[in-house]
């Protein structure tokens, strides 16, 4: 039975994207093994080394049912961002379909799923002083100042973040202060540029309770499976304060291997976590024309 309600265009790059435990590995493997394809990650934990079990990394079945790129490959010392992503994707889109397959991106950082399709927008790099100095201003006067300066110098952005979202905040004071131009108009700018590939965004449609419970179900699992020992042996390895190891589910486990949280609220803590982590990736997904597929044509 075909899953697909659709028919890719041969220089379509299709996305499997929606959020987390919405089956997106087994959507895409299934879409794979119809079309000839490769999967390329686009998960910003399953593609370091050694962070296994929390971040729902392609089992040796799954991955020996469609090749996977982009998985396990970065040393977790050496975070990527969104940029680095997508030049490494970008190589990877080539060499598959240098052998005639083609690729299938699939993952639930959606940031970096733009950035391969759109690009990034042209912004000035991070500036420690200028970040150390709004960071002063929020410390002494409090973020809703804070906020407030940004409303006074861009008001499309400032109206779109809330004012307790100081990281935010604090990046679009930054762009102005470094280039006097406001970052909703170097978006809108970006926006008007053509994407950097055709695209088809493909996910699952689940409901809202169902995928409430098949997080608490995948969150039990991975915890009676070894997650706990998993981030003990992570941080014996020195890799504690890594960028994964901050992502939801992980960034709880640590809390209980370190005394900060008991066992019996851990499960609670993670499902609650990631229920806002999904909530926010449904909110991304609805951003862009999306296919959606029919759980039961999983099953």
């Amino acid at each position: 039975m075909t899953i697909l309600p659709f028919e890719p265009e041969p220089d379509e790059l299709v996305c499997v994207v929606g959020p987390t435990a919405s089956g997106k590995t087994e959507l895409a493997i299934r879409i794979c093994e119809e079309i000839g394809g490769e999967i390329i990650g686009a998960d910003s934990v399953q593609i370091y080394r050694h962070f296994d079990i929390g971040s729902g990394k392609p089992t040796a079945e799954e991955q020996g049912r469609a090749r996977h790129h982009l998985v396990d490959v970065q040393d977790p010392r050496d975070p990527l961002d969104a940029a680095r992503f997508a030049g490494m994707a970008d190589a990877t889109v080539a060499e598959v379909r240098s052998r005639g397959r083609v690729p299938i991106v699939c993952g639930g950082a959606f940031l970096w799923v733009k950035a391969l399709v759109w690009g990034l927008a042209r912004a000035p790099a991070a500036d420690e002083q200028v970040r150390l100095s709004i960071r002063r201003d929020a410390e002494r006067l409090g973020v809703a100042a804070v906020h407030a300066r940004l409303a006074e110098v861009d008001p499309q952005t400032a109206g779109r973040l809330s004012p307790n979202d100081l990281v935010r905040i604090e990046r679009a004071l930054e762009v102005w202060e470094l280039t006097g131009q406001t970052l909703s108009a170097l978006h809108a700018e970006h926006r008007a540029q053509p994407p950097r590939h055709r695209a088809r965004f493909v996910a699952v449609r689940w409901k809202r309770e169902e995928l409430d419970e098949r997080i608490s179900l995948r969150a039990q699992g991975w915890l009676e499976g070894g997650w706990i020992d998993e981030v003990k042996r992570l941080v014996e390895m020195g890799l504690g304060e890594t960028r994964p190891m901050g992502s939801v589910g992980y960034r709880q486990v640590r809390e209980h291997v370190e005394g900060r949280l008991s066992r019996e609220d851990l499960h609670v803590q993670i499902e609650r976590a990631t229920r806002i982590f999904a909530r926010r990736q449904r909110t991304w997904v609805r951003d862009v024309p999306t296919s959606w597929i029919d759980p039961t044509w999983l099953r």
